[in-house]
């Protein structure tokens, strides 16, 4: 309800259109997986999106994003204030501030929303982004709770974390749109409606998303399949952070063990696991090229079908234990402005993971990727004979991978390498894979790697740093 007197520039939420219109029926593909989110018109008639300024929503609360001290100058904080008035600010300061990815509850004074919830995004560093995410998902969370603690009817939400805070739009709002339906889903029965309030460069990218996460139909809903994101968090919707997720085994990985790796384990057979019982046998194809009975347009037209499966299972099923591995992710750029990938080996527990799951999230990770030239960087360090990828699934992902994976490659920077492990691929590169050979690049230590990437443009694990450190110091004369 709108305090008495309020003016007449105030926006009544009540009179803003739902997002639970049907959308179009499509003529996208159709997969045979089940979406992570579903067609729900119960939490679509709860949604809004609002092209407008939030401090004039009639909403129960409506969210402010803010910095440490609650004195943030951004043009949301300022709209807010300035309709507010004074008393906003004098009642923040007796708040003596607010740590990020929390939040804290004032009420509206002259706004036409009876409370304003304020809350503090995280500043946002490439080299930090699995702290990143758990904290603005915090923040999104935070003021969920609190509106449902406080027994509130609606609330509005700005965009959280400011553009000079660097949180680049897309990934922000991916984590926002989650998290609020993931919350919806479980505790939302007495939250009757949530306003997504922005502006109009934000709303193209909301648009863009929502459909992911609302879809208005069962249409749409297999339409966004595709472009539904590897990782979608655990059931609340919070990025998994491996510490809280994994623990691999006992000493995981010594100096010790990375002398006894043999040639055996890093050129094993896979057997009988699901890999080997994959469609579209490469070799069997190309005897059939030679033979005259397929044409080499025949063959990349199967091989295009056979990776759009791949690539369709990738981003439909939920692969948020092997993100939680951060095994690989993405980083700066080298020195060429080549987008930069990491692989960790330590984090790759080969033994204790379902390995045709490691490859659909390689594939999702790295299909938007690989439309750029890009090189990737693989530590070795530390690694132990359950690190070890075999080359039999080495070599199907390179069978499975779209052309663009391979021909987008620039450079594979193989760090801190043992001997065997030199052999193990020259004899991979030299008799299972063509073309991989010369962009294979053996570094014994990081000062050769920053060479090629400067040391902030890369986020190396710490245990990769002091074994670095450590080794120096011995070849130090």
């Amino acid at each position: 309800m709108d305090p008495l007197g309020a003016p007449s520039q105030f926006v009544d939420v009540q009179t803003l259109a739902s997002w639970d219109e049907p959308a179009g029926s499509g003529d996208g593909d159709v997969w045979s997986f089940p979406s992570p989110f579903p067609h729900r018109e119960d939490i679509n008639r709860k949604i809004v999106l609002f092209k407008g300024d939030i401090a004039l929503l009639n909403c129960t609360a409506v969210v402010n994003t803010t910095n440490e001290t609650l004195t943030d100058k951004n043009p949301v904080s300022d709209s807010i204030h300035r309709h507010a008035g004074p008393e906003l600010g004098e009642e923040l300061l007796k708040m003596k501030g607010c740590r990020t990815g929390e939040a804290k509850m004032t009420e509206g004074f002259n706004l036409a929303a009876r409370h304003i919830i304020h809350t503090v995004g995280p500043k946002y560093k490439a080299k930090y982004r699995t702290a990143a995410e758990s904290s603005l998902y915090s923040c999104y969370r935070s003021v969920m709770q609190i509106a449902k603690e406080q027994a509130m009817a609606s609330v509005g939400f700005c965009v959280v974390s400011t553009a000079k805070r660097g949180y680049p739009l897309q990934d922000a709002t991916h984590i926002a749109l989650r998290t609020v339906r993931r919350f919806l889903e479980t505790h939302g029965e007495s939250i009757e409606m949530v306003v997504f309030a922005v502006t109009a460069a934000e709303e193209a990218v909301y648009r863009k998303l929502m459909p992911l996460y609302y879809p208005r139909s069962e249409a749409e809903e297999q339409a966004s399949l595709p472009l539904i994101p590897a990782d979608i968090g655990n059931s609340e919707g919070e990025p998994v952070v491996p510490e809280r997720q994994i623990r691999i085994a006992e000493k995981p990985g010594t100096l010790e063990d990375s002398d006894e790796d043999s040639l055996d384990s890093d050129l094993g057979l896979v057997g009988t696991h699901a890999f080997a019982r994959m469609e579209g046998d490469v070799d069997k194809q190309r005897r059939l090229i030679l033979q005259g009975q397929m044409s080499e347009a025949a063959l990349q037209k199967q091989h295009q079908r056979n990776y759009n499966r791949w690539l369709g299972r990738a981003r439909a099923e939920d692969l948020s234990d092997i993100a939680a591995l951060k095994a690989l992710y993405q980083t700066g750029v080298d020195m060429c402005g080549r987008t930069v990938m990491v692989v960790v080996g330590r984090n790759i527990p080969v033994t204790l993971i379902d390995m045709e799951k490691a490859l659909l999230y390689f594939i999702h990770v790295m299909d938007h990727i690989t439309v750029k030239e890009y090189v990737i960087v693989y530590f070795h360090t530390l690694t132990a004979e359950h690190n070890h990828l075999d080359s039999d699934f080495l070599k199907k992902l390179y069978d499975v991978v779209d052309a663009k994976f391979k021909r987008n490659l620039k450079a594979f920077y193989f760090v801190h390498p043992t001997f065997r492990s030199k052999v193990s691929t020259w004899f991979f590169t030299t008799f299972s894979v063509s073309g991989m050979k010369d962009k294979v690049h053996h570094l014994e230590s990081l000062q050769h790697l920053f060479t090629c990437i400067q040391p902030e443009q890369i986020d190396i694990p710490p245990f990769v740093l002091e074994y670095d450190a450590r080794v120096s110091v011995h070849q130090t004369p």
